[in-house]
């Protein structure tokens, strides 16, 4: 019989390393994907391709799966899997991301948040609706991962609210706490005390930029409102 596996959906910039800290206490290394065996950053959590090429390797170990790959990997891997996620206020994500990406690329330090969000592949790339991307592209039409480039309609956004209902734990970054406690609760694990880390430091920002991520992100602003509500409804576990 194959042990009960899971997959983290790691969206960027909503607490993940964060949860991944307190995860891999639970397993072990060699049960977590990635590993020290894995290979580098930032293959081991982006390329899909790398992840089917370990997991060939060491299928027999892995229990968790975790890295920025959309909730279809699931399939492409095979098999039955317990998943969760944690969401994030999509304009507040973004501008984490932007900042994350400024102290992270020296190229890139002296420009402007405004500067860095108008690159436009690095937009369609990780910033465009990515929360919807990452829980709303098929197996069929996923080409590069988290990196796929997607023309948004609006069955994306109806796609991401069924893949959100079926996952097993659903979470919001503003409550982090609540869902590490219901994480714990459903699978029966001891996740320790609360953790922080990649925070970034606030740089102020106009409301009309606010505006503008709002606007170019409105399947994700809808997909975290669509979010909230299904917390406030059935809490975070699927029935």
């Amino acid at each position: 019989m194959e042990p009960e596996r899971y997959f983290f959906l790691h969206l960027q910039k909503t607490a993940g390393t964060t949860l991944l800290r307190r995860l891999r206490p639970v397993f072990g290394e060699l049960e977590v994907y990635p590993g020290p065996s894995d290979g580098p950053l930032p293959d081991n959590v982006l390329l899909v391709e790398h992840l089917e090429a370990r997991w060939e390797a060491r299928r027999d170990e892995i229990r968790l799966v975790t890295g920025h790959f959309p909730v279809c990997t699931t399939e492409v891997l095979g098999g039955s899997w317990s998943t969760f996620t944690v969401l994030r206020d999509p304009v507040e994500r973004t501008l984490s991301y932007l900042r994350h990406h400024k102290e992270l690329t020296p190229a890139d330090a002296e420009l402007s948040l405004e500067e860095v969000y108008e690159d436009p592949l690095r937009f369609r790339w990780l910033v465009h609706n990515h929360m919807v991307k990452m829980l709303a592209l098929r197996r069929e039409e996923m080409t590069a991962g988290a990196m796929t480039l997607v023309d948004f309609s609006p069955e994306h956004l109806v796609r991401a609210r069924v893949a959100l209902d079926q996952l097993d734990v659903v979470g919001v970054q503003e409550s982090f706490e609540p869902f590490c406690d219901a994480l714990a609760k459903r699978f029966g694990w001891e996740l320790g005390p609360p953790q922080r880390s990649n925070r970034t430091s606030d740089v102020p920002v106009s409301e009309s930029f606010r505006r503008r991520i709002a606007t170019d992100n409105a399947l994700d602003v809808q997909l975290y409102e669509y979010a909230l509500e299904l917390l406030a409804n059935r809490g975070p576990v699927r029935p």
